[in-house]
C-alpha cells in the first residue's frame, strides 16, 4: 500500500512540477504576504506605536519613489535577460539532445525559482512604491518595506549568479545524461515490484483462467481520449471490478498512446463492462505526454535517443554515445537485480481483479540496446562498450531466461562487428569482449 501511495505522490509531484508557473506563483504569493507584514509594522511606527531600528533606511516620499522606481525597472529588465537564457537553453536542449528533453529543463527547479524570486522582488517593490502617499501626518513612507526590498535585491543578485552557473553545468551532456539516469534509478525503485496483495490464501480462477475467459467472452472497453497513458490508480480499478464482480485486464501500460474509441480495456463478464466504462475515468490519466511515475521505459528511451542522436553523422559524438551506454548499464544492472513488475491485483478477498501490461525486462533490455547497436554499424567503440555493458547486467542476473536474453543481443552485436568492421585488429577486440560475456554467463550458471 506504501508503494501505491508513493507512486501516485510521485506522479502528481512530477506533474505539478513540470509547469513554468507554480512556483513562481508561489514566490509570488509569499511576496505580497511579506509586503502585507512589514506595511503593518511601517503604518505602526508611522503612527507612534512601535520604534523602527536604526538600520531601517530612512528618507523622503520622493527618493523612496525614485528608489523603487528603479529597483522595478531593473528587477523586470533582469526578468527578460532571465527568459532569454531560459529560451536559448531550451533551443539548444532541443537541437541537440532532442525535444522530448526540453521536458527535463522545464521541470527544473533552479529555472523556476530563479524566475520567481526575480517577479516576486518586482511585485514586493511596486507594493511598496503604491503605499507611498500622503497621510494623516504627512507621506507615508514605508520605511521597512523599502529596506527589505534592498536585501531581496541582493538576493536577487546571488541567486542570478548562481543561475548562470547552473545554466552553464545543466547544458553539458554528462550533466543532462547523469540527472536522466538519476530519474531511471527513481523509477526503478519506485516500483521495484513489491506484491500489490499480501493478504494470504488466494482465492479463484488462476490468472491463465481467466485470461482465457477473457479472450474467449470478454467485452472491450474503449478509451475516452485520445493521448499518452500516463498514471493507473491500479486499486481504484480493483474497487470497481470488485463493487461491479467483475475482473478487469488492461491491454496498454503507462507510455502506450490511446486513440478515442480504440479498445483500452477487456471486461469480463461483458455484462459488466458498461459500469467499468463509466468508471474508468476515475482509474486511468491520459495527457499529451509520457511520464516517469509508471513508465520506467520512458527514461531509458530518452537515454536511447541522446546516444543515437551522438552517433549519426551530422553529429558524430561517439564519446556521449559511449556515456549513455555506460548509464544504460547501470540501470539494467539494478532491473537485472529488483525489477519484478506484478501483473496480478487482487482484491481483499483475496480473487484477482486486474491484470495489468507491465514492461518486461525483456523489452527493456531490447529498447535500451537495439536502436545504438543499429545506429552503430562500423563502429568498434561503440560494439566494445556495448559488449561491456551486456557482462556487467550479466553478472547481475537472477535466472537463465534473463541471461538468454543478454545473450542474444551479444550475439547479434559479435555480427554485426563481423558484417561491418573492417579492420581485422578491431574485429578481434569486439570478439573478445563477446568472449568475455561469454565466460560471465557461463560463471552465472555454475
Amino acid at each position: 500500500m506504501i508503494r501505491r501511495v508513493h507512486l501516485e505522490s510521485q506522479w502528481r509531484s512530477e506533474a505539478l512540477r513540470t509547469n513554468l508557473w507554480l512556483v513562481p506563483t508561489l514566490e509570488v504569493f509569499l511576496a505580497v504576504g511579506l509586503f502585507l507584514a512589514t506595511w503593518s509594522l511601517d503604518r505602526a511606527a508611522y503612527r507612534g506605536s512601535i520604534t523602527l531600528p536604526s538600520w531601517v533606511i530612512s528618507g523622503t516620499a520622493d527618493a523612496a519613489r525614485q528608489i523603487l522606481a528603479a529597483i522595478a525597472a531593473a528587477l523586470i529588465t533582469v526578468v527578460g535577460v532571465v527568459f532569454s537564457i531560459m529560451i536559448v537553453t531550451l533551443t539548444l536542449a532541443s537541437t541537440q539532445f532532442g525535444p522530448r528533453m526540453l521536458r527535463n529543463f522545464i521541470r527544473d527547479r533552479t529555472t523556476q525559482l530563479t524566475l520567481g524570486t526575480f517577479v516576486g522582488t518586482f511585485v514586493f517593490a511596486m507594493l511598496a512604491l503604491i503605499s507611498i502617499g500622503p497621510a494623516s501626518h504627512g507621506d507615508f513612507v514605508p520605511h521597512l518595506s523599502i529596506t527589505v526590498c534592498m536585501v531581496l535585491v541582493l538576493v536577487d543578485l546571488a541567486v542570478l549568479i548562481h543561475f548562470i552557473h547552473h545554466i552553464a553545468t545543466s547544458i553539458q551532456l554528462p550533466h543532462v545524461i547523469a540527472s536522466i539516469a538519476a530519474d531511471l534509478s527513481t523509477a526503478i525503485e519506485a516500483g521495484a515490484g513489491e506484491p500489490e496483495w499480501a493478504g494470504g490464501v488466494e482465492h479463484g480462477p488462476s490468472a491463465a483462467e481467466l485470461e482465457a475467459r477473457l479472450d474467449a467472452e470478454g467485452a472491450t472497453v474503449p478509451s475516452p481520449a485520445s493521448g499518452y497513458l500516463q498514471f493507473v490508480r491500479h486499486r481504484t480499478l480493483v474497487a470497481i471490478a470488485t463493487e461491479l464482480g467483475a475482473v478487469i485486464r488492461l491491454d496498454h501500460r503507462p507510455g502506450h498512446f490511446l486513440v478515442e474509441g480504440h479498445q483500452l480495456a477487456t471486461v469480463w463478464p461483458p455484462e459488466a463492462a458498461p459500469g467499468v466504462a463509466h468508471s474508468f475515468a476515475r482509474a486511468h490519466i491520459v495527457g499529451s505526454s509520457r511520464t516517469l511515475a509508471q513508465d520506467i521505459s520512458f527514461a531509458v528511451d530518452q537515454l536511447v535517443e541522446i546516444a543515437i542522436r551522438a552517433l549519426s553523422t551530422a553529429v558524430n559524438d561517439t564519446f556521449t554515445a559511449l556515456t549513455c551506454i555506460d548509464w544504460l548499464g547501470e540501470g539494467l544492472c539494478r532491473i537485472a537485480a529488483g525489477w519484478r513488475p506484478n501483473p496480478v491485483h487482487r482484491d481483499e478477498g483475496g480473487y484477482i481483479r486486474v491484470l495489468a501490461v507491465p514492461v518486461g525486462y525483456e523489452r527493456l533490455v531490447q529498447r535500451a540496446f537495439e536502436k545504438i547497436r543499429q545506429a552503430a554499424h562500423g563502429m568498434p567503440a561503440v560494439l566494445i562498450r556495448l559488449l561491456d555493458a551486456l557482462a556487467e547486467i550479466m553478472a547481475e542476473t537472477r535466472t537463465e531466461e534473463q541471461r538468454q536474453v543478454l545473450l542474444t543481443q551479444a550475439e547479434m552485436i559479435d555480427r554485426l562487428s563481423r558484417e561491418s568492421v573492417a579492420e581485422p585488429a578491431d574485429r578481434a577486440d569486439v570478439h573478445r569482449r563477446y568472449l568475455t560475456v561469454l565466460a560471465v554467463h557461463a560463471s552465472r550458471q555454475g
